[in-house]
């Protein structure tokens, strides 16, 4: 990108701000708070994690089908275009992707090496925007990209190479950041031509169908038949870290780089942290690598934000 096209995607990037309905950081800090309240949830589940991520998806898309029936806008849905169809369709099966490489990365590597290796997304959804987008990273974003993932290595660090077989579980982990980083970037482009219910409608009912699909061919999981307590647990995490915690995300992604509103979503483990050890019910005291990785997190976070980074949007 030319240093004349640079200054002009700042000024239009700085006027979307303005017109933004509500502020994309504020937005996007909310969206993480909601976000960080994904484990805990889980916490009081005993359904396969598979199950919760297809149920929490399935509880989002009716909440969005009384949204866009509400708002009147079933048709704009319908007359989406060929390409944007196909980007929809596409981002949401990397969605689905994603929850299902990570969660089934955890049955054969550690939970550390797990949660590492994902949280390279970041550094995944920077190359793309510069490949794909032309939306590149400067030195200061690259550099708090870097402090952020090396924060989110700190608190996984523990039994790294564990499992029943390591190198497949990494593997499925890596892949799981390349393909939410796949779905930040196509966000991203979609969102400057298409309204937000619209956009999540078609991803989310995507992303739920594929899980749905998924779950119905695991031996080991099923849709129904879960306790009370379950149910209760896949409509809070539609309702918070779902509705209010990736819709914000894509909400940002209209105003935002795709790597700048991915950065912050690595505060989802300080969050996390926090809200576990606040919670009577769970009471968990954090360690001193998680504080020290939680501080590298939150500064990597900071130095990308600070480094500018708006981009083209239009009013929702």
């Amino acid at each position: 990108m030319s240093k004349q096209a640079a200054v002009l995607t700042t000024i239009t990037g700085a006027r979307a701000h303005r017109d933004a309905p509500l502020p994309p950081g504020l937005v996007l800090a909310a969206a993480v708070f909601a976000i960080g309240w994904a484990g805990p949830l889980v916490r009081f589940t005993t359904a396969p994690a598979l199950v919760v991520a297809a149920w929490r998806l399935l509880f989002s898309v009716v909440a969005i089908a009384v949204v866009l029936t509400a708002r009147g806008r079933w048709g704009d849905v319908l007359r989406l275009g060929r390409r944007d169809w196909l980007l929809a369709l596409g981002s949401g099966t990397l969605l689905a992707a994603h929850f299902w490489s990570w969660i089934t990365s955890l049955q054969w590597t550690s939970v550390a090496s797990s949660v590492v290796l994902v949280n390279t997304q970041p550094v995944f959804v920077a190359l793309m925007s510069a490949l794909f987008l032309g939306e590149r990273a400067n030195r200061r974003q690259w550099l708090g990209i870097g402090v952020a993932v090396t924060g989110a290595a700190v608190i996984g660090w523990g039994d790294f190479g564990l499992g029943a077989s390591p190198l497949y579980g990494d593997l499925l982990a890596v892949a799981g950041a390349v393909f939410a980083a796949g779905y930040y970037v196509i966000g991203r482009n979609l969102r400057q031509r298409l309204d937000l219910w619209v956009y999540i409608g078609v991803v989310y009912g995507v992303a739920a169908l594929v899980l749905a699909i998924a779950v119905a061919a695991s031996p080991s999981a099923a849709l129904w038949g879960h306790a009370p307590v379950d149910w209760l647990v896949f409509v809070a995490l539609a309702a918070g870290p779902m509705m209010i915690g990736h819709t914000g995300v894509n909400y940002a992604l209209r105003y935002m780089p795709a790597y700048v509103a991915n950065l912050a979503t690595l505060g989802e483990p300080i969050g996390a942290t926090i809200i576990a050890w606040l919670l009577p019910a769970i009471g968990e005291v954090p360690s001193v690598q998680v504080v020290v990785g939680g501080v590298l997190v939150g500064a990597g976070i900071l130095v990308g934000f600070q480094s500018g980074g708006t981009g083209v949007g239009r009013r929702d």
